[in-house]
């Protein structure tokens, strides 16, 4: 039987703890829109009937592109439904990835979010850490998470969230105001958050994972393979059995633009992984 908890809480709603990131319903490099539109609509439909109840996006991603797909597919929302977005960046006229990090910007963000998704408030706004495009960096974020607080004091947003920082930016924040989620990037081959996790975990802050499966370059592991292969199940599916089982507060949000392959990853909460496999399994990374 699955011991593994099944859901976690994130701001003050408890949900499941496989999602759906929708970054992948844009076109090729997060830009522009995608080859199918109605296959894009199909997978954010099928995520909701299988049971899914946290998405994560952001209007950065197309841009506009995913946010307008997930209103012209789910709206109106269900009652349950946890939307999570990011704010911090833009994109430039060539798909580039450019910081738009000031308080004003993130206040238009914030509002281009809510004009997208329909919505008058949003579940959670994770401040983008943009300090370094790519990699958490040491700096002050006192700025923007004021910026923040004060739209959440207008009623626009009801929890926060960081995603690219590192825990001396988390408990920073922690100074200023409530921090519902982490999301950083980490995964079975890259596991620099150790360490956060567990803290995080000790405090009641979800850590959400971004790129669980790698990204733009998905994992690839002979011993990650052969693992999956003795377990008659997908690299993918056994990479996110083991966030699963990792810490409780993991919440992952895995994205497709197939809906084959979304039902490959809800089905890895019905995985279980022994000691053993764990033990082999953490070899990959470190």
């Amino acid at each position: 039987m699955n011991t593994i908890a099944q859901t976690y809480r994130l701001g003050d709603r408890d949900v499941g703890r496989l999602g759906y990131g929708a970054m992948q319903l844009a076109g090729p490099g997060v830009f522009g829109p995608p080859a199918d539109e109605g296959r894009a609509i199909q997978v954010l439909r099928d995520a909701i009937d299988a049971g899914v109840r946290h998405i994560d996006t952001s209007d950065f991603y197309g841009p506009h592109t995913t946010n307008q797909l997930i209103k012209k597919a789910l709206y109106p929302y269900p009652d349950d439904l946890v939307i999570v977005t990011k704010v911090g960046a833009r994109r430039d006229a060539q798909g580039g990835w450019l910081s738009a990090f000031t308080p004003q910007e993130l206040t238009r963000a914030v509002e281009d979010n809510l004009r997208h998704l329909g919505l008058e408030s949003i579940e959670v706004v994770n401040l983008r850490s943009m300090l370094d495009v790519h990699h958490p960096v040491e700096g002050a974020l006192e700025p923007q998470l004021e910026a923040l607080i004060a739209l959440k004091e207008r009623g626009l947003i009801r929890h926060i969230g960081l995603s690219n920082v590192t825990p001396s930016q988390v408990k920073a924040a922690l100074k200023m105001t409530p921090v519902a989620c982490v999301q950083n990037l980490y995964n079975l081959a890259h596991r620099q958050d150790d360490d956060l996790i567990a803290w995080l975990a000790s405090e009641g802050i979800a850590y959400v994972p971004f790129f669980p499966l790698g990204g733009f370059s998905p994992l690839q592991s002979d011993r990650l393979n052969a693992v999956a292969a003795s377990l008659n199940a997908t690299p993918m599916q056994v990479a996110l059995a083991w966030l699963l089982q990792r810490s409780p507060n993991i919440l992952l949000i895995p994205g497709t633009s197939s809906p084959e392959h979304l039902r490959e990853n809800l089905a890895a909460k019905d995985l279980v992984l022994t000691p053993d496999v764990v033990a082999e399994l953490d070899k990959v990374g470190g």
